[in-house]
């Protein structure tokens, strides 16, 4: 078994693709991670802007999270809709595309691939961040824990969708089991002492009201906690990868995940209120709200640092829902022409391991960038994520318009209130959240747009050029003229000119001739190749020396190539290049690649009437 066996596993059939499908119980860790464990760090941004308001500003708390979570449930009953009405995978980039035009759905797709990447990097650093919490002593090698984390996300999502869920699973479901208990008691302690419970140990002090309430403030508050919305519109994205019937598996699991989020969001809000438990500032002494409201209901004990620990594998791990719908969503662009081509091939294990290995460089690059600090990242957060939702519920709007039906009416109702609800979110995120770094988002998406234009007219040129092309003319076809650069003479050589007397009766070889170097078999010209050659019958080829007195060697090779091509413009040339091919690749560090920069050097300056020819001599192990 090879190295690469033993860390992605071993290929698979392509008619393995079924057996790699997901029910419900493995597509919530899947797709459903992102948008779970968003409740760990959007109410906290909430809370971050209200720290100024003091202990009136832990108040304000639950209004906010009452709208988010109606936010959330006119997004959810949309994209119900639309996982039924695109069971092929509804994202926002098919919905706004087919519907609303190609531009829109190239607007909606650079708008949720700087969501996923920034859905990987803030999953990350908040797993990481509630890590430093409970242990402070690790706050300096954050960035060193969040790329060993994305490294272990990437290895894992290699290994296929199903393993993906297999493993993620036991994380997940123990983050659900432990908050959902924690919020319970706390609800049940909360109502037993009528609203006003002890905490078990005292949460972190509130700030010292600094500010007064204004609609700026409760508008930024209300932004920042629309980051847990991020990742609910994954499942409609990857539907494809659910078993069959693939509409009932895919809304099934979608409504799992909203139903689990809406009800942590709720519970979040309400203990905060009750326990009297805002956001701490980052630095020395900070604590996440999650690591202080579960020590008020339960204490510092066994419990509490197994459900931190849980939070600190959902946070970390929420980043695979990224890298489950990215790679999908490149490859429907990629598609269409878009993007690169590689991005919609499937590797040994039936993913889109392209996609997989963009999505890692990106997200890498942008923990590095910011040091794996998730307050630096959150601001740029949630404009792509709603301008995507806006894009797809204005795509089910027209969708319902066009193809009418028994309750299209309604249907339509319910898109267009989730496109107006959602519209309106882009202008309070993108407003409230500019300054602070929402305008990078901005400028990123027409960066992005412009990126994928060019890449698609890039493959228009090609098609146009290369398609329609004419029967082959016979009468045509000739010996073409073989030319062959001739280094040392040898058995690699020797296999090169029998290739080359082989395909045509005018050969040249050619030899650059340095000051310190000289070609030492022109003494045994005849009995090396001109006396076998004739015995044989077979033209001799002519050898041409090229003095270089400034030790170069490729360069006049592809000189004397072009000028001769360029005398004899209707004749074909073959550029034979005899190659050394070693056993392992640790060994071609060892040797000059010569031959590999001049093939590199024709394919670049040649044209069409240029050939090159490798010709391989292997040698025995």
């Amino acid at each position: 078994m090879s190295v690469i066996d033993v860390l992605c596993g071993r290929p698979l059939l392509s008619k393995d693709e079924e057996g790699e499908r997901l029910g419900t119980l493995a597509g919530i860790p899947v797709f459903g991670l992102d948008a779970l464990s968003s409740a760990a760090y959007g109410p906290e941004a909430a809370l971050a802007l209200l720290i100024p308001l003091g202990a009136m500003g832990v108040a304000y708390i639950v209004p906010i999270t009452i709208s988010i979570i109606a936010l959330l449930l006119i997004v959810y009953f949309s994209y119900r809709q639309t996982i039924a009405a695109y069971p092929q995978g509804g994202g926002s980039y098919t919905v706004a595309g087919k519907n609303l035009g190609p531009f829109a759905g190239l607007l909606a797709a650079a708008a949720l691939m700087i969501d996923y990447v920034l859905t990987a990097a803030v999953g990350i650093s908040a797993g990481v961040g509630a890590l430093v919490s409970a242990i402070p002593s690790l706050e300096a090698h954050t960035l060193a824990l969040c790329l060993a984390i994305l490294v272990l996300i990437i290895a894992v999502n290699l290994r296929g969708a199903r393993e993906t869920g297999v493993a993620f699973m036991i994380p997940t479901y123990l983050f659900l089991g432990t908050l959902l208990t924690t919020i319970i008691l706390g609800v049940v302690k909360s109502v037993a002492a009528s609203g006003h419970p002890m905490p078990v140990a005292p949460p972190a002090p509130l700030h010292p009201v600094t500010a007064m309430v204004s609609v700026w403030l409760i508008l930024k508050a209300f932004a920042s906690g629309c980051t847990a919305m991020t990742g609910v519109e994954a499942v409609s994205n990857g539907v494809t990868a659910f078993r069959e019937p693939v509409v009932k598996s895919a809304q099934r699991t979608l409504t799992v995940v909203i139903g689990f989020l809406m009800v942590l969001l709720a519970g979040i809000a309400y203990l905060c209120r009750a326990y009297q438990i805002g956001a701490t500032e980052s630095g020395p002494g900070y604590q996440s709200v999650l690591s202080q409201l579960i020590a008020a209901v339960v204490g510092r004990n066994a419990f509490y640092y197994l459900t931190i620990a849980a939070i600190l594998l959902v946070l970390s791990l929420s980043a695979n829902t990224a890298f489950a719908d990215f790679p999908r969503l490149c490859r429907l662009i990629a598609e269409d022409g878009y993007l690169p081509n590689p991005l919609a091939v499937r590797g040994r294990r039936l993913v889109y391991t392209a996609g997989i290995a963009v999505l890692g460089a990106l997200s890498g690059a942008l923990l590095i960038l910011f040091r794996g600090v998730t307050d630096r990242l959150i601001p740029l957060y949630a404009v792509g994520a709603f301008l995507a939702f806006t894009l797809s519920q204005a795509g089910m709007v027209a969708h319902w318009k066009r193809t009418g039906g028994p309750g299209s009416r309604l249907a339509m109702l319910v898109n267009g209130l989730g496109a107006i609800a959602t519209a309106a979110t882009v202008i309070i995120v993108t407003v409230t959240k500019f300054r602070s770094g929402a305008w990078i988002t901005t400028l990123l998406i027409p960066a992005i747009l412009l990126l994928m234009y060019s890449i698609r007219r890039h493959y228009d040129q090609i098609s146009e050029q290369i398609a329609d092309a004419p029967p082959i003319d016979a009468g045509e076809i000739g010996k073409p003229i073989v030319v062959m650069p001739m280094f040392y003479w040898n058995k690699v050589a020797r296999v090169g000119v029998e290739v080359a007397l082989a395909l045509s009766p005018e050969v040249y070889l050619l030899h650059v001739e340095t000051h310190d170097e000289r070609l030492e078999f022109t003494d045994r010209w005849a009995e090396l190749i001109a006396e076998p050659a004739r015995r044989a019958g077979l033209a001799t080829p002519k050898l041409i020396v090229i003095q270089s007195p400034y030790r170069f060697v490729i360069n006049p090779i592809v000189e004397h190539i072009l000028n001769l091509q360029k005398t004899m413009p209707q004749r074909q040339i073959a550029v034979i290049i005899p190659e050394l091919v070693e056993k392992h690749w640790y060994h071609y560090f060892l040797h000059n690649q010569r031959a590999k920069w001049l093939k590199a050097a024709l394919l670049l300056k040649g044209n069409s009437k240029i050939i090159v020819i490798s010709v391989p001599w292997y040698l025995r192990s």
